[in-house]
């Protein structure tokens, strides 16, 4: 008899709502290099939801907040790709997660976190910043889950394909890391 596996799923994030992202075209690359095995939805609601506030999230919260959080309970892992703005994570990412700290659908959830900027120092202040919050809302980083990009305009090409090797490898080993993570504590 043969078993048919089952695929892991895996929210994409782009911190970045400008339509010719870098990080969203780097996003889009690093999902072209996973296995078969990962399947991956964009999110690309951003934009869609309201500023943060607590008053606003009662019951089930605002329909595009509930959207986000049904789309994360739906999925294995996360993957996250941002740029760094005003030296931090930009205010529409952080503002999605502000609306997940009280809901609970990152706890335990394996994640990976890419940041990446035009910059020599890569945004490395946003991916700190980052972190910070996704540990205070108990998303589990993965092994080889974490990669800060500088200089991304010179490791992407016009058709946003990866041309640096290096960096190529750097996101096949995060995928690794985020593939093993959902594996090991069997979600999908």
């Amino acid at each position: 008899m043969i078993r048919l596996e089952q695929k892991i799923k895996v929210l994409a994030i782009s911190g970045s709502l400008r339509q010719k992202s870098s990080n969203t075209a780097l996003m889009k690359a690093t999902m072209g290099l996973a296995s078969e095995n990962m399947m991956f939805t964009v999110y690309d609601g951003l934009e869609d939801l309201p500023h943060f506030n607590p008053d606003l999230d009662v019951d089930e919260g605002p329909a595009s907040v509930r959207e986000l959080r049904e789309q994360l309970k739906q999925v294995d892992g996360v993957l996250i790709c941002t740029p760094e703005y005003g030296n931090g994570v930009p205010g529409a990412l952080k503002n999605a997660l502000d609306w997940l700290v009280s809901s609970g659908e990152f706890v335990n959830k394996p994640t990976a976190v890419i940041s990446a900027s035009p910059s020599p120092m890569g945004g490395h202040l946003a991916h700190a910043s980052l972190l910070l919050t996704l540990q205070m809302i108990n998303a589990e980083i993965v092994e080889n889950g974490k990669v800060i990009i500088p200089h991304i305009t010179l490791k992407l090409n016009q058709e946003g394909e990866i041309t640096n090797a290096e960096t190529r490898q750097e996101l096949e080993a995060l995928l690794q890391g985020l593939e093993q993570a959902c594996t090991s504590i069997g979600t999908f």
